[in-house]
């Protein structure tokens, strides 16, 4: 037997052997053959330096001169208005990006530096034609805060990806169990009314981006969740279903697993309820880089009307179930306004109460409540987008 071209001796034995157990030792610190594949595969991912990130609104400033001054018809049109497509990825892209978690400006100083976004939160890239289409659907009730600092962070995030999209706050009225979900249902459907957006995005109020190559577009096949590292779980994934925080889905992957669940009220289980559906139509769920999918969580105290879900252990059990018959096709709601505010669609929605309320003093989650805000129902007859997701008179019933 030969060993560095020359035949067996003692040395080359020695090194074989320190080589062997050496791969030995490394194979089984690592968790054998799965920990081995799982560094390997992190060591392709993409490095980012969170220690120096960017202001978020690096690279928009020269934006601020795109601004038009002539609108309606007399605006230019014809090929001297053509735009070319916006580049994929996008050359505005700087990557780790600071976030502010506290004392977040004023509804007028967001949109002070936000001058293109239209009423909605509706923006267009001014310098080239879009290439993704997507709605930012966020369930909301009491987190004037909260809502004020996603604001300020996430316009200025998405402009930089020169992507088409609008912001929709679905706020639930009255005082009634909060039902995310749910909640998630009526923006998708009011959503879908007003555009043909390709790309739906679910998302909380209270996490925000760190890193802007986490595009906010969707896959063509799967459902995915981008918030995949958050601080609150120290960066990492807290178990391989996970599908909590910022989702996204195509109104296909949507109509696919019959949208989210009505049945889950108060905190907990939907989001495992979600990722079930989406097995259980034939999808899997899809993921950016661990490197890529950061976020940072505003800290808030537990929410009054958002305890703890006694019931959510017994739902998900039924879930194999009732996921054909609880979701889109089951959806009944009165929309109450809907208010184009200069950053972001406001649809007010009374979604009904609780069947099973939480006794007083249940759970622990609790924070004073604001006066409810009373207006008048108000029916919206159906568009045709919102008739490829339901057929149906039930969105106004």
């Amino acid at each position: 037997m030969l060993c560095c071209g020359r035949a067996l001796d003692s040395p080359c034995t020695l090194a074989m052997l320190v080589g062997f157990q050496f791969a030995f030792v490394l194979y089984f610190s690592l968790g054998g053959f799965r920990g081995l594949v799982s560094v390997l595969v992190h060591s392709m991912e993409p490095e980012f330096d969170y220690s120096r990130p960017h202001d978020v609104y690096t690279n928009l400033s020269h934006l601020g001169a795109l601004v038009p001054h002539q609108t309606g018809p007399a605006a230019p049109t014809g090929p001297a208005s053509q735009l070319k497509d916006c580049q994929v990825p996008s050359p505005l892209l700087v990557g780790p990006v600071s976030v502010r978690l506290s004392s977040p400006p004023t509804l007028e100083e967001i949109k002070e530096k936000n001058p293109l976004v239209t009423p909605g939160g509706h923006y267009t890239p001014p310098d080239c034609e879009a290439k993704h289409h997507t709605a930012i659907v966020v369930p909301y009730r009491n987190r004037q805060a909260h809502l004020r600092a996603l604001l300020y962070h996430l316009h200025p995030f998405l402009q930089r990806q020169q992507i088409h999209y609008s912001i929709y706050i679905v706020h639930q009225s009255g005082n009634s169990t909060f039902n995310r979900a749910k909640l998630l249902n009526v923006g998708v459907r009011e959503a879908l009314r007003d555009e043909d957006w390709s790309c739906i995005f679910l998302h909380d109020v209270d996490l925000l981006p760190e890193n802007d190559h986490n595009t906010y577009t969707c896959h063509p096949q799967y459902p995915t969740h981008l918030s995949v590292a958050m601080d609150k779980f120290r960066y990492r994934l807290p178990y391989s279903q996970y599908f909590g925080g910022v989702s996204a889905v195509t109104p296909n992957q949507y109509l696919k697993m019959n949208g989210f669940p009505n049945q889950y009220w108060g905190w907990g289980g939907e989001d495992d309820d979600i990722a079930a559906r989406i097995r259980l139509s034939g999808m899997k769920i899809v993921r950016p880089p661990v490197a890529i999918g950061h976020y940072k969580m505003i800290k808030h105290k537990g929410d009054q009307g958002n305890e703890q879900n006694p019931r959510r252990f017994d739902l998900l059990k039924r879930t194999r179930i009732s996921w054909r018959s609880d979701g889109l096709s089951s959806l009944k709601y009165h929309l109450l306004s809907k208010e184009l505010e200069p950053l972001y669609t406001n649809l007010s929605v009374d979604i009904g109460n609780d069947p099973h309320p939480p006794k007083k003093g249940q759970g622990s989650r609790k924070q004073a409540l604001p006066p409810l805000m009373k207006a008048e129902p108000k029916s919206v007859p159906p568009t045709k987008d919102c008739k490829k997701l339901h057929p149906t008179e039930e969105d106004s019933q």
